[in-house]
């Protein structure tokens, strides 16, 4: 993902001394994600599945060899994916976890990436993976948010399977809110202004917000 990242990066950079590009995502992912519970009702994780746009994953096929012309393989798939996982963590995984009640809660960390694999199915790529809780966590409320600070990478929860709990207790209940439409603001803004680190976390405002409560 990293080397994906970077040609695209570049690619910006180049719009921005050309004096035309506008800040705006130049990677667009469709997300479904899944909380996942033990048995005794504590979070042990976030498993999620991404789609890239199908420019990124024609750009990230390029120099992978299959044995049938147009169809890849988890096992051919493999290497990409692990190099996907691996840069994940520079970036925090994109996905923010905090624990507890508003006004006193407290951030959760993750755990490198498990049982990751990237698929190629319509022409698009995605990558799916676990993320761990570096301890399980118990709790009445949890909040997570997937978004990228730096808005170079678009998220959008998937319309039909957005969220789903897996083993939760059944009185936990699964709110989510999918980002309000920012983009006029986002035009305003020019990928200098990125650059400058003025609005490192501007990607906040287009976080995907997940929210479960278990009374």
């Amino acid at each position: 993902m990293r080397r994906l990242i970077q040609c695209f990066f570049a690619v910006a950079m180049f719009a921005v001394i050309a004096g035309a590009a506008q800040a705006h995502p130049h990677v667009w992912i469709v997300a479904k994600s899944q909380l996942v519970y033990a048995s005794d009702g504590t979070i042990t994780g976030v498993r999620h599945a991404w789609t890239f746009d199908d420019m990124f994953s024609t750009y990230a096929l390029q120099g992978i060899e299959s044995k049938t012309k147009g169809v890849y393989t988890r096992d051919e798939l493999k290497p990409l994916a692990q190099t996907n996982v691996e840069s994940l963590k520079e970036y925090a995984f994109f996905t923010f976890a905090k624990v507890g009640a508003a006004g006193s809660q407290k951030k959760e960390k993750f755990n490198d990436p498990i049982d990751y694999y990237l698929e190629y199915k319509d022409a698009a790529l995605t990558l799916h993976f676990t993320l761990p809780f570096k301890t399980p966590v118990k709790t009445a409320a949890l909040a997570l948010e997937v978004f990228d600070p730096s808005y170079f990478i678009d998220f959008k929860l998937d319309e039909k399977d957005p969220v789903v709990l897996v083993g939760a207790p059944a009185n936990c209940k699964l709110t989510f809110q999918r980002p309000t439409d920012g983009s006029a603001q986002a035009q305003t803004m020019n990928e200098q202004t990125f650059l400058n680190g003025d609005n490192s976390n501007y990607g906040a405002m287009f976080a995907n917000k997940i929210t479960v409560e278990c009374p």
